[in-house]
C-alpha cells in the first residue's frame, strides 16, 4: 500500500468521529429546541447546527492532517459524502426500518428540507479548508 492510500485510510477514520458529530446533534435537537419549533424549523435549524458542527471538526482535521493537495481535499470530500449517505439511508432504511419516501423526504429542497446543504458543505469543506489554510 502506498503512502497516497495510507493517507486515505487517516481521511476514512476521521469520517467516523462525524457520525457522533451528528448524532450529539440530533439528541440536542430532539432533546432540547425541537420541543419548541416546528418539526420543519427544527430540521433547518439542525442543518444550520451541522454545518457549523462538522466545519469546526473539518478545519480541524485538515489542519492536523493536511491533505497532500488540493485534488486529495477533494477527494476527501467525496469519500466523506459517500460514507455520510450510505451511513444515513442504510441506517435509517435498515436498522429504523423508515420507508425510503420519508428517508428521501429530507433531501426535498422544494419542501424546505435543508439536509442536502450539509452533504455539499461536507463534501467541499475539505477543499475550502485545504485552501484557505495555505
Amino acid at each position: 500500500m502506498g503512502n497516497m492510500e495510507l493517507a486515505m485510510w487517516k481521511y476514512v477514520l476521521a469520517w467516523i468521529p462525524m457520525v457522533f458529530i451528528a448524532l450529539a446533534n440530533g439528541a440536542l435537537r430532539d432533546g432540547w429546541y425541537g420541543k419548541h419549533l416546528g418539526a420543519l424549523q427544527a430540521h433547518q435549524v439542525s442543518t444550520v447546527s451541522s454545518v457549523v458542527l462538522f466545519g469546526v471538526y473539518i478545519w480541524v482535521v485538515v489542519r492536523l492532517w493536511r491533505p497532500a493537495s488540493g485534488g486529495q481535499a477533494l477527494i476527501i470530500g467525496l469519500v466523506w459524502l459517500a460514507l455520510m449517505a450510505a451511513f444515513e439511508l442504510l441506517l435509517g432504511h435498515d436498522v429504523a426500518r423508515g420507508p425510503w419516501s420519508r428517508l428521501l423526504q429530507d433531501y426535498n429542497l422544494f419542501a424546505g428540507r435543508v439536509w442536502l446543504v450539509v452533504l455539499v458543505w461536507v463534501t467541499i469543506a475539505p477543499s475550502l479548508f485545504y485552501r484557505l489554510q495555505t
